[in-house]
């Protein structure tokens, strides 16, 4: 099967959509020309698993462009853009995603990308590459190594790397400096609170918001919903974490406490059930709960579902959960990754995933030259590859770095300079 699309005929669209993309990455643009002229990637093939978006188009554009044969399936079952799909199967690449697919037809979609053999994997969440290692292991020989993205992923092929399992090596992409302090912090923070202020159409302003979760992803959300004007409120479970968020000034506690005051709930955790029945009880009548996290979750939905005397989708990604006291209770996005997820979400800000697709791109030609030389490990992406693509971003933004003397690269270099 070429392609698997909800609708051919969006590919125009799409096409605009893309073309738009390709505007605002001026980064991955140069090493499009790089790969065009030197064809690293010729004769192999790339499978990936991602966010089936304008920006993932570029990057899939860039690899074809390398020489790479591309087969491409979602990595969230509703972050799907239909109109990007087509015009992509327009083009003539293998693609298998459509938004508001059945978990049978998600996993069927990898499976249909697995059947192309790919060389190298570009995972999101790592299901492509956990679904490998558990039901596709005669490919395991076949492929070279794997690149991740995202947080949840990371954590997923490190428990996989301690357990003894993990078969070839992956490249933790989200973990680079370039992508953690940017992609993280200030991308999965603007695109969040644009979609929970595009589906309710509601202010953040003077509203207190509760972050669940203090890392690269929460500091970002917490830092940009008090720009907003919003009483922010952090709930984390690591003292260093938590203490950092006091000393940044926002207000710390546990989540039953926190329960009792939110307006809105944000998670940002990675984990399991950070909000749960017991504190939903504990919830103002109206507020809003949504996730910024990989995986559907951190929300215990299930939980919400039989607190729920009655519950209805008032608007769309807006489902109502009518409590048996008549408190209603508003989940986003079926408790998926909301800033992707939602009908209105854009995901990302362009200029941002110019710099993590173009790790991307740059950690998939290392792994074609040097992973057979690497162990059965997550690694870091490569300093040189984290310095190039920052250096790229800065010549695109006209900034110029300051060089160091020769005096001063002498003293950096020394122990026998004192006071």
């Amino acid at each position: 099967m070429k392609y698997k699309v909800k609708d051919i005929k969006l590919a125009p669209k799409g096409e605009q959509m893309i073309e738009w993309a390709e505007l605002h990455m001026p980064v991955l643009a140069t090493i499009r020309e790089e790969f065009s002229r030197t064809k690293p990637l010729k004769g192999i093939t790339v499978g990936a698993a991602l966010h089936v978006e304008a920006k993932t188009a570029v990057l899939m554009r860039t690899l074809a462009e390398g020489g790479a044969e591309i087969a491409l399936a979602g990595c969230n079952p509703l972050s799907t853009r239909d109109e990007v799909a087509a015009a992509l199967a327009k083009d003539g690449f293998r693609v298998y995603a459509w938004r508001g697919e059945s978990e049978v037809e998600y996993y069927a979609n990898l499976n249909r990308v697995l059947d192309c053999r790919p060389r190298v994997l570009i995972d999101d969440g790592a299901d492509m590459i956990s679904l490998v290692h558990a039901k596709r292991p005669e490919l395991i020989s076949h492929i070279v190594g794997a690149a991740e993205e995202t947080t949840t992923g990371v954590n997923r092929l490190r428990a996989m790397e301690r357990d003894g399992t993990l078969k070839f090596p992956v490249i933790a992409v989200n973990d680079s400096p370039a992508k953690r302090l940017f992609d993280n912090r200030f991308g999965t923070a603007e695109s969040t609170l644009q979609a929970l202020m595009s589906i309710t159409n509601t202010s953040i302003s003077g509203k207190t918001v509760v972050v669940v979760g203090y890392g690269f992803v929460g500091r970002g959300i917490a830092s940009r919903a008090k720009g907003l004007g919003a009483i922010v409120v952090v709930v984390e479970s690591d003292a260093i974490k938590a203490l950092e968020a006091a000393m940044d000034g926002f207000r710390v506690m546990r989540m039953s406490k926190a329960a009792r005051i939110g307006d809105i709930f944000i998670t940002a955790t990675g984990n399991k059930n950070v909000i749960r029945a017991e504190h939903m009880r504990l919830m103002k009548n109206g507020a809003i709960l949504c996730n910024a996290g990989h995986f559907n979750v951190e929300i215990d939905v299930e939980g919400l579902s039989k607190l729920a005397a009655k519950r209805r989708e008032v608007l769309s990604d807006i489902e109502e959960f009518r409590l048996k006291d008549d408190r209603r209770l508003y989940l986003l996005a079926q408790g998926r990754l909301v800033n992707l997820a939602g009908e209105k979400s854009l995901g990302h800000p362009i200029e941002i995933m110019d710099m993590s697709f173009s790790l991307q791109a740059l950690s998939v030609e290392y792994l074609l030259k040097h992973g057979s030389e690497l162990e059965d490990k997550v690694y870091d992406v490569p300093v040189e590859i984290d310095h190039k693509v920052a250096e790229l971003k800065l010549k695109s933004m006209g900034i110029e770095l300051e060089e160091l003397t020769s005096e001063q690269v002498r003293y950096l270099k020394s122990w026998q300079f004192g006071t």
